[in-house]
């Protein structure tokens, strides 16, 4: 149950910030975004809000923002259609019921002749009381209405399409960015709480039953000699703990202002396919600090991002398996496996996972964000855009390859969980 609430929290803040990224970017663009939709499939839970249909989908594969003008409408209104209109207080027509007319006792049935809805915004055809064709104009916000549900029409100048090649691109990279900006304020909140090593021979903490417990050392005091060598560093005494596994050893501490001796013999710590080391105990020091907190969070989501394009780079030129990916239950396995180790380690595998998924998302792949990007681009080079037929069939084609993906990784992910 830990693992599945994990794993909820985890992928729905990392879906909802890439989502969000594209959403707000869209908006401030002028774009009418119709849904806002976390997971795929049936809708489980939705509600309406400027412009928006906010919902919560059964499959928690992903997310996605629809745009007008991405897709062709759902119901198109043709010439010899009948439907009812509904006027506004200024004229305009409000709203266009396209079946159940019954239902809206007060609209105005008409038989469309002509109807632009992206453009010039009216409708003409013949209404009961007039023998010569009519024009109405519509509103801008004006809704058409289906099985009792009803959405927006979308003027051209709200669609995506309309807008210019920096609009929309900056819309399209907003959910990647954002994902590399979670990373960043995750790996802040890590280094608040947990704070940051600092290297200095200071006892920052003591393992139960070590070495150092039993010899009476405390948090906060210092180390100066072993042996009678000077230290300086954590680094230098954990250099010479390390050399002597199993070894008595002599300290001179400092505690408050006071020096004494201790001796302790270190215990052996045994690392895969390397010499045992010597421990005693002991865990270094942390300072607090908003400045080191600000700094790692961002030098440390760079050192993830670097790690990430270089095992991308190994297996691009085939020097890292395709076998060792890991597919969503792979990825559920493992977050079970962090959730057990604490909260903080669970804060730096979202982080992990947000840097992956915003870069993985910027591959200059179809049907991902990236795919969109190099189209857009290849729009600004050309001077004119790509024919949306063709595009979109490059998106279908790259989305059903992307689903045949993810379907082997699961696969191996299932085979390494029984193996």
């Amino acid at each position: 149950m830990n693992t599945l609430l994990a794993v909820i929290v985890i992928f729905g803040l990392l879906v909802f910030i890439h989502e969000w990224g594209h959403l707000v970017v869209a908006k401030r663009a002028g774009i009418l975004c119709r849904e806002f939709a976390i997971g795929f499939g049936p809708k489980l839970f939705s509600f309406d809000r400027n412009e928006t249909t906010y919902t919560i989908r059964l499959l928690p594969l992903g997310g996605f923002v629809r745009m007008a003008g991405e897709d062709p409408e759902l119901v198109q209104i043709k010439p010899g259609y009948e439907v009812g209109l509904i006027f506004n207080e200024e004229g305009l027509v409000s709203r266009l019921i396209i079946n159940n007319k019954s239902k809206h006792p007060d609209c105005r049935v008409m038989q469309v002749e002509q109807i632009d809805m992206e453009h010039e915004l009216f409708v003409r055809g013949y209404v009961e009381e007039e023998e010569e064709p009519v024009s109405y104009r519509l509103d801008r916000k004006a809704e058409y209405v289906y099985d009792e549900k009803a959405t927006q029409i979308a003027p051209y100048d709200r669609q995506f399409s309309s807008k210019t090649v920096s609009q929309r691109a900056a819309a399209i990279f907003a959910g990647p960015l954002m994902n590399f900006v979670l990373a960043v304020f995750l790996l802040i909140l890590y280094a608040a709480i947990a704070g940051l090593p600092i290297n200095e021979p200071i006892v920052g903490g003591l393992s139960e039953e070590g070495p150092a417990e039993e010899a009476g050392l405390e948090e906060g005091d210092v180390i100066q000699t072993i042996d009678g060598t000077e230290v300086s560093t954590w680094e230098d005494m954990t250099g010479i703990i390390q050399e002597a596994p199993n070894e008595t050893m002599d300290f001179t501490v400092a505690r408050n202002g006071d020096t004494f001796d201790v001796t302790m013999t270190t215990e052996i710590r045994e690392i895969p396919e390397a010499d045992d080391i010597g421990v005693i105990g002991v865990l270094a020091p942390t300072e607090r600090t908003f400045t080191g907190a600000l700094a790692f969070g961002f030098t440390q989501t760079y050192e993830y991002t670097k790690l990430i394009i270089e095992a991308l780079g190994l297996l691009i030129t085939g020097q890292f398996s395709l076998d060792a990916l890991a597919g969503p239950v792979g990825i559920y396995n493992y977050t079970g496996e962090v959730a057990a180790m604490g909260v903080l380690v669970l804060i730096q595998w979202a982080a992990i996972l947000s840097v992956n998924l915003g870069i993985i998302n910027l591959l200059p792949l179809p049907a991902l964000d990236g795919g969109r990007l190099m189209f857009i681009g290849l729009e600004a080079v050309r001077g004119k855009p790509i024919d949306p037929q063709k595009e979109g069939f490059v998106h279908l084609v790259g989305f059903a390859l992307l689903m045949l993906l993810v379907i082997a990784v699961t696969w191996n992910d299932i085979n390494r969980i029984f193996s």
